[in-house]
């Protein structure tokens, strides 16, 4: 009733989060359904965990070098270069490395996505699969969201990983600091409970990042530049949701812990 007084772009946003969250709702009531696309689901799960190994690494790794360089003139006047372990470990694991990662991982798999699924609707593969009694969205949909929720966490994790390794490299730029000793000093500054928040919140990043990226795609406009459009939208909006629910988690984990 009130929808005629709203500006048009207010609109636009409400009705973009209400498409995202039917279209991800039609996702939970399909996702058990046979058939199970097993071959397309790994297909999935090579495109966006294997190519994206590379980008992700080199990420990582500027990540933890940098952090660590920036840190070592900081704290080295108070003679608290030991500490520079622990904060490492700490804003890597428990913030920056998900966050980045999740970031790269909305430009270069959320736009890949939604440029994919664009084209294949302006093509009209997408009516055509309809129309030949096929289910396209279990086909295309419901592989690649599979595919980014499970995967994203482990290029996270990777790029901790790699993330981590960085910072002792940058760290023997100015000390000898064994690699041991090093990684002892980041674990002992972590606990299996500071852990369940940054874990899980990389399964909402992928499951965002795939569900946006299959909604723009799937729902594109007919015409070229549809394409463009829904693979834009996809980053700009997957982007947005990831720095959302990372500000949710760290805001349940402060209450909780």
């Amino acid at each position: 009733m009130f929808k005629n007084y709203l500006p048009k772009s207010v609109k636009e946003v409400f009705l973009e989060t209400w498409g995202i969250f039917d279209f991800s709702m039609r996702f939970f009531r399909e996702v058990f359904k046979p058939p199970y696309n097993l071959n397309e689901i790994i297909k999935q799960f090579f495109q966006i965990g294997n190519k994206s190994l590379g980008l992700v690494g080199i990420t990582g790794f500027i990540i933890g070098f940098v952090l660590a360089l920036q840190a070592i003139p900081t704290l080295q006047p108070f003679g608290a270069t030991s500490l520079i372990p622990s904060m490492v470990g700490l804003g890597i694991i428990l913030e920056i490395g998900p966050v980045i990662t999740g970031l790269i991982c909305a430009g270069k798999i959320g736009s890949s996505i939604g440029a994919e699924l664009g084209s294949m609707k302006v093509t009209e593969q997408i009516d055509a699969m309809e129309v030949s009694a096929s289910n396209p969205f279990n086909f295309l949909v419901i592989s690649r969201v599979i595919a980014t929720s499970l995967m994203i966490p482990l290029l996270i994790i990777y790029a901790d990983a790699i993330a981590l390794l960085g910072g002792y490299l940058a760290m023997n730029v100015v000390s000898d600091v064994s690699i041991g000793l090093y990684f002892t000093q980041v674990f002992d500054a972590l606990d299996i409970g500071s852990l369940i928040g940054p874990v899980i919140k990389t399964f909402f990043f992928g499951f965002t990042i795939g569900i946006v990226g299959c909604y723009k795609g799937y729902n594109a406009d007919k015409g070229t530049e549809s394409v463009g459009v829904a693979a834009n939208s996809s980053v700009v909006i997957s982007s947005l949701m990831v720095i959302i629910w990372d500000m949710i988690a760290v805001q349940i984990t402060n209450i909780i812990l």
